[in-house]
């Protein structure tokens, strides 16, 4: 059989680091000692039963066995601008300013390929969700990441720009709460991402795919449109996966600037396909569900991470509380970069986390959607503490081990 060259656009992409880690769960002998994977952010709550009552009715709806538009039924975008309006008290014109796609990695990997120009830079943050370097690469754009510091609280300072970067930008992309450090965004964080665009006439893309998870001890995490004026610079992706526990049912959607939510259309008409119509349904019926119940799972997601946050402590483990998202970004033991880490993890244990190289240049994190349960087996298997935050790894005797086993991202 020939074995045929992919293109050099694909030469160039790196490997996705989650269908990697997925590979690692897949091959990892389970025989002996079960697999802790932390490395997903997959939530495991079920769906609400009103969405899921939702779409086996529209499932037997005629209107929903054909074609659906490529923008996305009338009703739906009018029940996103009216969540929008609820939550966010933001106004929004159902058939200028909204579109939907299926699951938000659409969105987020071709926002910039709609708008960005070979030579000019995709500005994002370091570190940053991986798809964010990849679509500056698919759009022939260079990627320049604002360096994140703990104690800058890991928001990024534009100050930092290189004039040559600055000077050729093509789109600021912003995810907050972060993924993977769990920070919140600030409005002076927004008010300066703002300024930068209006300077140097640059759109914002802000990907709020944590929105509904912040910290029960904080405010709810901000709309890139708490900002005035901030509609006429940028768009705001969201996901139905964290917020209604959908993730399986790929459904997300953009809204803000009008000129930007038309070129997105005009991509999404050549490059993906639509959504099924009783997804579509299912979706307002998510929309509809009263703000008591997006409190609820962020009360749970808090209670979970205090949890985690208590265990390492007795770990004398060193970690900051993300204030959003369901991810702890973690410091490694001294002497290990974070992928041998996460390899011995991997080895010793079969605990399988994401090392934080995959999201650029720093650190290491850990998930805790996980039930109370994967948590403590995760502990359990971790071992005593020793001074400097190190894990002493126990090793399982009986454990029979797969020498065969890929490498993790370095």
């Amino acid at each position: 059989m020939p074995d045929f060259t992919a293109s050099p656009l694909v030469d160039a992409l790196e490997e996705n680091l989650f269908s990697l880690l997925e590979k690692l769960a897949a091959e990892v002998n389970t025989e002996a000692l079960p697999l802790i994977d932390l490395s997903s952010g997959s939530p495991d709550q079920p769906t609400p039963p009103e969405v899921i009552d939702s779409l086996q009715s529209a499932i037997h709806r005629r209107e929903n066995h054909g074609y659906p538009s490529f923008w996305g039924k009338p009703q739906v975008r009018e029940a996103i601008a009216r969540f929008y309006r609820r939550q966010y008290d933001v106004e929004l014109d159902p058939h200028s300013e909204v579109a939907v796609f299926q699951g938000s990695h659409i969105g987020i990997g071709g926002i910039p390929r709609a708008l960005l120009s070979p030579g000019q830079y995709l500005i994002s943050t370091d570190p940053c969700y991986p798809i964010y370097r990849s679509a500056a690469l698919q759009s022939q754009a260079a990627f320049y990441g604002l360096p994140l510091r703990a104690e800058n609280h890991f928001l990024p300072d534009f100050n930092d720009l290189p004039r040559e970067v600055a000077d050729k930008a093509g789109l600021v992309v912003l995810n907050y709460p972060h993924n993977p450090t769990g920070a919140l965004a600030t409005p002076a964080l927004f008010a300066s991402a703002l300024q930068f665009a209006r300077r140097h006439q640059v759109p914002i893309l802000h990907d709020f795919a944590y929105a509904a998870i912040g910290s029960a001890a904080s405010d709810a995490p901000l709309s890139l449109f708490s900002q005035p004026d901030a509609k006429a610079w940028g768009v705001e992706t969201y996901t139905f996966s964290k917020t209604f526990n959908m993730a399986g049912w790929r459904f997300g959607f953009a809204v803000g600037n009008a000129s930007i939510i038309r070129a997105f259309k005009k991509l999404h008409t050549h490059s993906y396909s639509t959504v099924f119509g009783a997804i579509q349904d299912a979706a307002i019926a998510a929309l509809n569900l009263p703000a008591e119940r997006i409190a609820q799972l962020t009360a749970v997601y808090h209670q979970r991470r205090e949890w985690v946050l208590r265990r390492l402590a007795a770990l004398r483990w060193p970690a900051r509380d993300a204030q959003g998202t369901f991810f702890l970004w973690l410091g490694v033991p001294p002497g290990y970069r974070s992928q041998e880490f996460a390899r011995l993890l991997l080895q010793e244990a079969n605990i399988l986390v994401a090392p934080g190289t995959g999201f650029w240049r720093r650190g290491r994190r850990i998930y805790s959607h996980q039930p109370d349960r994967r948590g403590r087996g995760a502990e359990q298997r971790a071992g005593p503490s020793c001074p400097a935050g190190a894990v002493l790894v126990r090793r399982r005797e009986k454990q029979k081990r797969n020498p065969g086993r890929r490498g993790l991202p370095g």
